[in-house]
């Protein structure tokens, strides 16, 4: 186990460097100039002095070099976790990561929490009543959540439930009330919880529908099986047959999910919290890309790669944890 684990570390690296290539090209194809929106609108300042003004700032974000040179200063940056400084902000893009992401990161996994404590138990409840009237109304109920946008959905909570017009229960915005600072911990609490349930709610429910459907196929596949009805012949009750023998073999499908679901709902974030004004990683990131705000943009992109490959590494080890019948030799 450890051997694998240290082969798929040193597998990573060259993954992240070409990552880190892909992202520092893409943010350099990337049309518009950081530094002319950084200046803000034309007719303050002559042509000369803007010039200048142009030319200094070029050379204090070091976009005056040539591309190779500034992947290379920026790559020696990221290996010691310095994403330089925002040319939005003017601040270390490592001090507004710090931040952001413990945001994002309390919204997201509050989501997946939720999302695997219902779509579990229902996915099982639903394959065990197949051809049931339950288990085709959550198919369609679930359909119909799995093709929702997202954004459409926010937009439409914000209206129904955030205004004076229908139902004024959630504040449309933000993290906390304004006093909030100045409640005991318990109300402080509930206050976020309050603020952060409706995008919560457009964070999970798209997951919740897929993870369910996946969940009910591994279980009607394993319920179908021949080991299935061996143990049933013996005389196993129903609730072994089912969670002892088939869920764990419908794990597989399940640990997969849960490797990639946390960096796909961090990317995911990038429109709830615009669309809430939640100040986490996702908003940074979209206002870095409407900004051209370059370092920003390149580390958000990085920290998502990195995650998505630390996501699938934990994924090959639960694997053969779950399932012994997998060994890490099979894995590679």
């Amino acid at each position: 186990m450890t051997t694998y684990i240290i082969r798929r570390l040193l597998l990573m690296i060259p993954t992240i460097l070409g990552i880190t290539i892909m992202v520092f090209a893409i943010s350099r194809v990337a049309p518009g100039d950081p530094v002319s929106l950084s200046m803000g609108p034309g007719g303050q300042m002559d042509a000369r002095r803007a010039a200048d003004v142009r030319k200094a700032r070029m050379a204090l974000y070091g976009l005056d070099k040539p591309i190779h040179v500034q992947y290379g200063i920026w790559l020696k940056r990221v290996a010691k976790l310095d994403f330089g400084d925002s040319i939005k902000h003017h601040r270390p893009v490592i001090e507004l990561i710090k931040e952001r992401l413990p945001i994002t990161l309390t919204l997201n996994l509050i989501s997946i929490v939720i999302i695997y404590s219902i779509s579990i138990p229902l996915g099982i409840f639903t394959a065990v009543r197949q051809g049931k009237f339950s288990d085709r109304a959550s198919s369609v109920i679930l359909f119909m959540l799995w093709s929702l946008p997202s954004m459409w959905v926010g937009q439409m909570l914000i209206g129904y439930f955030c205004g004076p017009t229908f139902k004024n229960w959630f504040p449309p915005a933000g993290l906390s009330s304004n006093f909030a600072d100045s409640l005991p911990f318990f109300p402080w609490l509930g206050d976020r919880l309050w603020h952060l349930a409706l995008p919560v709610l457009c964070l999970s429910y798209s997951g919740f529908a897929y993870l369910t459907k996946q969940v009910r196929a591994g279980m009607l596949d394993n319920l179908r099986a021949d080991y299935i009805r061996t143990a049933r012949a013996k005389g196993l009750g129903s609730w072994t047959v089912t969670f002892k023998h088939a869920f764990r073999n419908s794990v597989i499908p399940v640990i997969t999910i849960m490797a990639t679901l946390l960096p796909a709902m961090i990317g995911g974030s990038v429109i709830i919290e615009s669309i809430f004004s939640i100040p986490g990683m996702g908003r940074l990131a979209f206002e870095a890309i409407t900004t051209r705000d370059y370092n920003v943009v390149m580390a958000v992109a990085t920290i998502a790669g990195v995650l998505n490959l630390a996501g699938l590494l934990i994924a090959d080890i639960t694997y053969a944890i779950a399932d012994p019948r997998i060994t890490f030799e099979s894995l590679e």
